[in-house]
C-alpha cells in the first residue's frame, strides 16, 4: 500500500504543475495608465506628467493615455513634457477629449497614436508673448521646427503641423487661408491621417486599442500637485511676487509683525513651495532666500547698508533660482516693483487719509507751534544783550551774559576771546552776535 502511494505521488505532483500555466494566463492582465493633461500648460504640469510616466514605468503599463483638454500654456514647459513622453519605452496615446491646443498640439504630436472625441480641436499652435503679442523671430522659428519634427517623427505630413504654428502657411483643401492658424476637426484629423480614430468616450478608445478587458488606472492630481501648478502659472508669479513685496513693505512701516508681514510672507513661501513641488526649485533656494530674510532684518540693527544689500541680493538671487527661467522671473519682479511702488503711492497719499489701517501705521499728527509744541526755546530776550565771548568765535563758541553761558554764532567773521559782543538775533537755538562797536556804545550812551 505505502509502495502504490509513492508511486502514485509523481504523478499528482506533475498534474499541480500542470495548472500552473492556467492560473499564470488568468493574472498575465494588461495595465493601461491614464494621465490627464487639463488647463493651462506649465512648468507644474511638466513635473506630474514626468512623475506619471515614472510610476507607469514602474508599474510596467502596457499603454500609457494621455487625457488631454488643454487651451495651451508655456513653449518650454510643453517642450520638456514632449522630450518626456518621446523617452519612454512605453507606447502612448493622446486621447483629445475636447482641445489640444498650442502647447497640447505639440505635446500630442509627441505621442504614439493620436484619438479625438467627435467634438475635438487640434492646433491653433501659434507663438505669443507675455504681452499676447506675435513672439520674435528667433522664437517663432524655434516653434516651428518644433512642430514640424514632431509630425515626422510619428510619420505625419509636416505642412499641417507648421500651418498650425504659422499663418503664412495655407491649406487650400481644407479651408484654411493665411489669417489664421491652422485648427483641425475631428473629421479632419482623420482625413489627414493626423487622428487615428473618432471615439466618444475612454471606453470605447479601450475597444479600439485592443485593451477592453485591460486594468485601468488613473493617476489624479493631488492638493500639492494643483497648489504647484497655479503657482507655476506665468500670470500668477508676478501676482506672488507683487503681494509678497507689499506686505513686507507694509510691515515696515508699522510697529511690531502682523497681517502686512504674515500675507508677504506666506505670499513667497507659496511661490517657492510651488516651485519647490514641481521640481524646479531645490532647498538651497529656500535656504538662500531665508539667509536674505535675516541679512534684511540685521540691517535695522547693524548700520552701513551692507546687510540689507546683501539680503535683497540673495532674495532676487532665490528668486531667480527658483523660477527657472530667468526672462519671466526677471519680468515678474519687474512687474511686482513697479507694482510696490504704484500701489504704496496710492494707498498712502491717496486711501491712506480713508482707511483706518493707514491712520495706525502712518503719522500724521504735527507738531505744530499752533498747537502748543515748541522744538527749542527762543531766546528773544537775549537780543540787544552784551556779553562777553568765553572763547573765539571760529564762528561759534561761548559768550558769558551776566552768570549765564551760551552758545552762539557770529555773523561770520572771527572774534577773539575775551571781546565784548552784542546779541543782534535770536532763531530757536541760534544765537547770532557781533562785535561791540563805539556806535553801539554811543547808542546805549544816548
Amino acid at each position: 500500500m505505502n509502495r502504490k502511494k509513492i508511486l502514485i505521488l509523481p504523478f499528482l505532483f506533475s498534474l499541480l504543475l500542470s495548472f500552473f500555466p492556467v492560473v499564470s494566463f488568468a493574472n498575465d492582465q494588461s495595465l493601461v495608465y491614464i494621465i490627464p493633461i487639463k488647463n493651462t500648460v506649465e512648468k507644474g504640469l511638466s513635473e506630474f506628467i514626468d512623475r506619471g510616466i515614472k510610476t507607469a514605468e514602474e508599474k510596467k503599463a502596457d499603454v500609457i493615455i494621455f487625457d488631454m483638454d488643454t487651451p495651451g500654456g508655456a513653449v518650454d514647459a510643453a517642450a520638456a513634457i514632449g522630450k518626456t513622453i518621446s523617452e519612454t519605452k512605453i507606447k502612448t496615446v493622446t486621447y483629445i477629449n475636447q482641445d489640444a491646443i498650442s502647447a497640447g498640439s505639440y505635446i500630442a504630436l509627441n505621442t504614439d497614436m493620436i484619438y479625438m472625441d467627435e467634438g475635438g480641436r487640434f492646433g491653433a499652435a501659434g507663438i505669443i508673448d507675455g504681452q499676447g503679442n506675435t513672439a520674435g523671430e528667433k522664437a517663432q522659428s524655434y516653434w516651428l521646427s518644433a512642430m514640424r519634427g514632431a509630425a515626422e517623427k510619428g510619420g505625419k505630413d509636416p505642412r499641417y503641423a507648421m500651418a498650425m504654428a504659422d499663418k503664412s502657411i495655407a491649406i487650400p483643401e481644407l479651408g484654411d487661408d493665411e489669417s489664421e492658424f491652422l485648427t483641425l476637426t475631428a473629421a479632419e484629423s482623420l482625413h489627414v491621417d493626423y487622428s487615428n480614430g473618432t471615439v466618444s468616450n475612454l471606453d470605447e478608445l479601450l475597444g479600439e486599442l485592443g485593451m477592453e478587458n485591460a486594468k485601468v488606472e488613473r493617476m489624479d492630481e493631488s492638493f500639492a500637485d494643483k497648489v504647484a501648478r497655479f503657482v507655476t502659472n506665468p500670470l500668477i508669479i508676478p501676482i506672488l511676487l507683487s503681494i509678497g513685496s507689499l506686505g513686507l513693505i507694509f510691515e515696515l512701516f508699522s510697529p511690531g509683525f502682523g497681517v502686512p508681514g504674515f500675507v508677504g510672507i506666506s505670499s513667497l513661501l507659496l511661490f517657492f513651495y510651488g516651485h519647490l513641488v514641481s521640481g524646479l526649485a531645490g532647498y538651497e533656494t529656500i535656504i538662500l532666500f531665508a539667509v536674505g530674510i535675516l541679512l534684511v532684518l540685521l540691517e535695522f540693527f547693524i548700520v552701513g547698508g551692507i546687510a540689507g544689500t546683501l539680503g535683497i541680493v540673495a532674495i532676487i538671487g532665490s528668486i531667480f533660482l527658483a523660477g527657472g527661467n530667468a526672462y519671466h522671473i526677471a519680468i515678474s519682479i519687474c512687474i511686482a516693483i513697479a507694482v510696490s511702488i504704484i500701489a504704496t503711492i496710492l494707498l498712502v497719499k491717496v486711501f491712506g487719509r480713508k482707511m483706518k489701517f493707514f491712520k495706525k501705521i502712518v503719522l500724521r499728527d504735527s507738531t505744530s507751534t499752533e498747537e502748543g509744541y515748541v522744538s527749542n526755546k527762543t531766546r528773544n530776550d537775549l537780543v540787544g544783550k552784551t556779553g562777553i565771548t568765553m572763547t573765539a568765535l571760529r564762528p561759534s563758541g561761548t559768550v558769558v551774559i551776566g552768570d549765564e553761558r551760551i552758545d552762539v554764532v557770529s555773523e561770520g567773521n572771527f572774534i577773539g576771546k575775551d571781546v565784548k559782543v552784542k546779541i543782534v538775533k535770536a532763531e530757536g537755538s541760534r544765537i547770532v552776535v557781533r562785535e561791540f562797536t563805539d556806535i553801539d556804545l554811543h547808542k546805549e550812551e544816548n
